[in-house]
């Protein structure tokens, strides 16, 4: 049975930091040495009493608004997501309760950061194509900014939180196409929040950095230029269309220094490869759908999405015009 995107909606919290606002906090971090350095002149971040579930939420709303969803009609629900509410229950469970999906319908967490979306069109894609189910509701939300130190003006300028919703369904927009997915482990370190797990419970001191975000940028991008071109190539192929085949290519929007490098590696026309990041940053696992969502209904038709980063993992997907 074939699987297909059927809609799309977005959520961004209201507050939001200018490069001007961080510019006044860090004197020699000059505002358009923001903007020339990683392309975003704005994030949107949550409000201090604002959650992974409070974001998820408003984006299934407007998904409801939008689209005239009956959420009586999903059947599995996936959240994915790097910032639960709580250690357990799975987040997806309280989001279940909010907003009234019937009780019959599976909910789940995974955690999987700037190539989740990917993951989760994998997972939903599959449940879809087993049969077994006919409505996926996935829902990629992350809020980074809870977890950056407050004098780390590289990641405070970097990333900014947002939540999309997805349905996949037996019908839709988009048919979804074959998968090409990887994972190495040995870059786990590069990107990481070492303190609040079980291995390593929160110091309650505020000056331990471990308690906070760490990336290792250099790194990050090394990864990110050797493995991303093989990663096209290898979904290219799977897929059995040509690069020339291809309307737009939506990547993880990490930052344009990197996109733009990548973009030239691969060789992609200027005018086929998506940037949307100016005014949302670094969203994580909510950037591919974030930038893909004003692009939507228009005439493309054919896609890649492509994702990487965190883990280390990535993962490429080809969908397909109806």
């Amino acid at each position: 049975m074939r699987s297909f995107i059927k809609s799309i909606s977005v959520y961004v919290p209201p507050v939001k930091i200018t490069n001007q606002e961080i510019a006044s906090r860090f004197p020699e971090w000059e505002s358009e040495q923001i903007f020339e350095k990683i392309g975003i002149k704005e994030r949107c971040i949550a409000e201090p009493d604002e959650f992974v579930s409070d974001m998820s939420v408003k984006a299934i709303q407007n998904l409801v608004g939008e689209y005239s969803v009956d959420l009586s009609e999903i059947d599995y629900f996936i959240l994915c997501t790097q910032s639960p509410d709580y250690q357990l229950p799975t987040t997806a469970c309280i989001i279940q309760d909010k907003v009234g999906l019937k009780k019959s319908c599976a909910a789940i967490d995974i955690n999987q950061g700037c190539s989740g979306y990917i993951y989760g069109l994998s997972l939903a894609s599959s449940l879809v194509s087993s049969g077994n189910f006919k409505n996926v509701l996935l829902v990629t939300a992350d809020m980074y900014s809870k977890n950056i130190n407050s004098e780390d003006k590289g990641n405070i300028s970097l990333f900014g939180d947002a939540a999309t919703a997805t349905i996949i369904s037996t019908d839709g927009e988009y048919e979804i196409g074959k998968f090409t997915l990887g994972s190495d482990g040995s870059g786990a370190e590069n990107l990481i929040i070492k303190n609040g797990g079980t291995k390593n419970c929160k110091d309650g001191l505020s000056e331990n950095l471990n308690n906070y975000l760490y990336m290792n940028g250099s790194a990050i991008f090394n990864f990110t230029s050797k493995n991303v071109p093989l990663l096209v190539d290898e979904n290219l192929n799977l897929n059995n269309v040509l690069k020339e085949d291809i309307d737009m290519f939506v990547f993880h929007q990490a930052n344009t220094f990197m996109l733009n490098f990548l973009r030239k590696k691969i060789n992609i026309e200027q005018d086929k490869f998506l940037l949307n990041m100016e005014n949302y940053g670094n969203t994580v696992s909510s950037s591919i759908p974030l930038a893909f969502k004003a692009s939507f209904f228009n005439e493309l038709k054919n896609v890649m999405f492509v994702g990487f980063g965190v883990g280390y993992s990535w993962g490429a997907v080809t969908i397909f015009k109806k």
